[in-house]
């Protein structure tokens, strides 16, 4: 039998052909069985309806849609990846070192271990009734643990993918972690270009730089004033803290959004109290609102990022840098065919509407990915309830095995003066939302969508006219220092979001910095599959992962 042709099972009906290894595999795939069978379909011999068809021999298009699906189902057969997770769930009977926010907990804040088996048993089997038999503690509802076993069916299946383990309770990487987000919430007010001349921040860098295991950024071997809270991908070290694409005012159609934002209060943060801090383990809602501050401003501070990515749309941040490359008339990647083309132009594929649809499409699968992650390997606890361990253990209530760096670190004496706890402050009323914490929902999205926008653009091309916001965030100032790129800024931007949930005490460095990676890779096998399906003749496209290597994918 020719190989081109599909296989059948028996019955007459065709079986998934081999793994296509160029889009010409996967158009010759069927061509002759198709071409054979349109007369015997429609009773003549082929007609030129191209609508029905492409220009392959007079294959029939249906058959060959048909084949594509089958070769991308086949491209994404593969061995379900080993799922490890960091081992806290086996380690700690008490479950001190996984997620049980919602459920109910004792004085201590441990969980009720029959509500724990309750869970794992829902875990287990996937079933609606399970998940409806969990004792809850409160009102509060877990966010959605089904999504993480939903299927996705192009650019690859959650159970396809895969995290490194979280770092591990009593870790130096937890500890540096935590205390990152101790400090994060001490500084949630200084204005990120005041860092330079605020102590505090001096203080955070010095702290951060004699943790035995901290993974942020650092030059000469410590973290600077420069250097705090920022990301590790190419570009988050060049310019202000925060990206041009969330202060450029965006062009939305007709319309101009102008992006100065309602922020919260200074000085306000939430669950410093240790009544408050157990309720809300226990799934009850916060006793205080949010107090808006009433004078929009441009993000300049971490209450302000904290607050962006608070209440933002899945795809928000992303929607916006787009749109403002088209208002900027910024180039599409270098391999895109139209650039050279002399009778066509871009649209319903490679042009913005196509670019704007798959922005939106490739956000679903990334948050279903994650939260397979999230809900079926890891489990891991937010860094609120492993705050509420450092203050047991710093009072003598509990002798958890919290890492010496915690325990010596002058943002968790800082957070006690303030608020006579050891706990961390939240920039959120309601803390963390009902999920465990790694990986971390907003990273993932952005990582997929900022791939597919260094995708799309020129990631080299310079943006012109950038700016900083002033101290107070009520105007924005030109800034001169280095270029800023595509490419850079768009990595930045999803630093920010990523970092930003770290900012108001929901995350975790790792949460943010592994989950960037994991949403690279869906995105990846996202464009995979597309490239297959588009008639343009082109190399594919080309741009740098977070890593800094070059793809063409």
């Amino acid at each position: 039998m020719d190989d081109r042709l599909l296989p059948t099972d028996g019955t007459g009906h065709p079986t998934a052909p081999p793994a296509a290894r160029t889009r010409r595999d996967v158009l010759k795939l069927g061509v002759a069985a198709a071409a054979a069978g349109v007369a015997a379909t429609t009773g003549h011999g082929p007609q030129r309806v191209f609508a029905q068809r492409y220009n392959t021999n007079g294959a029939r298009r249906s058959q060959l849609a048909y084949n594509m699906r089958l070769a991308a189902a086949n491209q994404s057969r593969i061995p379900d990846p080993k799922q490890t997770n960091n081992g806290d769930e086996a380690r700690y009977p008490t479950r001190i070192g996984s997620f049980t926010k919602g459920m109910p907990h004792n004085n201590l804040g441990e969980v009720s271990l029959p509500t724990y088996t309750a869970y794992l048993k829902a875990l287990d089997s996937g079933s609606w009734q399970d998940w409806e038999n969990i004792p809850m503690g409160g009102p509060l509802l877990f966010k959605n643990p089904l999504a993480g076993i939903a299927y996705v069916l192009e650019g690859g299946d959650p159970g396809c993918m895969t995290q490194r383990a979280a770092p591990t309770f009593a870790s130096a990487e937890s500890a540096g972690e935590i205390v990152e987000n101790y400090w994060m919430a001490l500084l949630r007010d200084v204005s990120f270009t005041e860092y330079a001349a605020d102590g505090n921040a001096a203080a955070a860098a010095a702290d951060l730089s004699r943790m035995s295991d901290f993974r942020g950024p650092r030059q000469g071997g410590a973290v600077t004033p420069a250097t705090l809270f920022r990301g590790l991908t190419a570009g988050d070290l060049t310019g202000p803290y925060i990206s041009q694409f969330m202060w450029l005012d965006t062009r939305f159609g007709a319309e101009s959004v102008d992006r100065r934002m309602r922020t919260m209060q200074p000085g306000v943060d939430f669950m410093t109290s240790y009544a408050d801090w157990l309720a809300i383990q226990r799934g009850a809602p916060p006793p205080l609102p949010a107090q808006p501050d009433p004078t929009p401003r441009y993000i300049r501070n971490g209450r302000d990022l904290s607050e962006w990515v608070h209440i933002d749309v899945l795809y928000q941040a992303y929607l916006d840098a787009m749109l403002i490359l088209f208002g900027l008339g910024a180039p599409t990647n270098t391999n895109d065919p139209y650039r050279l083309s002399r009778t066509m132009c871009g649209f319903g594929t490679l042009g913005p509407p196509y670019f704007a649809s798959i922005l939106a499409a490739v956000a679903k699968p990334a948050l279903e990915t994650v939260w397979h992650q999230k809900w079926y390997v890891h489990r891991r606890l937010r860094p609120e309830a492993f705050a509420g361990r450092v203050h047991h253990r710093l009072t003598g209530t509990a002798a958890y095995p919290v890492h010496n760096d915690v325990l010596n670190s002058d943002a968790v004496m800082q957070a006690f003066s303030r608020h006579g706890t050891y706990l961390l402050p939240m920039a959120f009323p309601e803390g963390s939302p009902a999920h465990p914490a790694y990986g971390a929902g907003h990273a993932t999205v952005a990582g997929a969508c900022v791939t597919l926008l260094k995708a799309f653009f020129d990631e080299s091309w310079v943006l012109p006219n950038p700016v900083v916001a002033a101290p107070d965030g009520l105007s924005l100032e030109p800034y001169a220092g280095p270029a800023l790129t595509v490419g850079g800024e768009l990595n930045k931007l999803a630093s920010n979001v990523a970092i930003g949930r770290n900012i108001a005490g929901v995350h975790w460095r790792s949460d943010a910095t592994e989950s960037l990676k994991l949403g690279e890779d869906i995105a990846i096998r996202f464009l995979r599959e597309e490239k297959m399906l588009l008639r343009e003749k082109f190399l594919g496209w080309t741009f740098t992962k977070f890593d800094g290597t070059r793809i063409t994918v």
